[in-house]
C-alpha cells in the first residue's frame, strides 16, 4: 500500500468514526465517550497527512507516532463502547477491526523507518 493509498484510507476511516459517533446514544455517557472518539478518531487522518510532508525521517516517526496514540485510544474507546454496550458489537467491530489494522499498519511504518535510519547511520559511519 502506498501512501496515498493509505491517506485516502485513514479518511475514510474518520468519515466512518464521525458516522458512528453520530449514531451513538444521547445520554450523559453517550456524549462524553463521543467527544472523545470524535477527537481521537479523526485526527490520525490528519496527522498521517502531516506525517506525509515530514521535513526529515526523524519527523516523519514522530508525526507517526501522534498518529499510533490516536488510533490506540480510538480502539480503546470503540472497545469502552462494545462493553458499555452502547452501540451493538455487531455493527460496531467491522470498524474496530479497521482501527486495528491502521494501528498495526502504523506500527510498521514506524519500525521500518527507523531500522533504514539505522541502517543509513551504518553506512554513514562507515564512509
Amino acid at each position: 500500500m502506498n501512501k496515498d493509498e493509505l491517506r485516502e484510507r485513514m479518511t475514510d476511516f474518520a468519515v466512518r468514526v464521525i458516522k458512528m459517533v453520530d449514531a451513538l446514544p444521547s445520554s450523559i455517557s453517550g456524549s462524553t465517550v463521543a467527544r472523545q472518539v470524535i477527537r481521537s478518531g479523526t485526527s490520525p487522518s490528519a496527522n498521517y497527512r502531516a506525517a506525509c510532508l515530514a521535513k526529515s525521517d526523524k519527523d516523519f516517526i514522530n508525526k507517526l507516532k501522534m498518529v499510533e496514540e490516536e488510533l490506540d485510544e480510538t480502539c480503546h474507546w470503540q472497545e469502552i463502547i462494545m462493553r458499555s454496550q452502547m452501540m451493538k458489537e455487531s455493527r460496531l467491530r467491522p470498524l474496530h477491526q479497521e482501527c486495528c489494522e491502521l494501528l498495526n499498519i502504523i506500527a510498521k511504518s514506524i519500525v521500518t523507518t527507523k531500522a533504514r535510519m539505522s541502517a543509513d547511520e551504518i553506512v554513514n559511519s562507515n564512509k
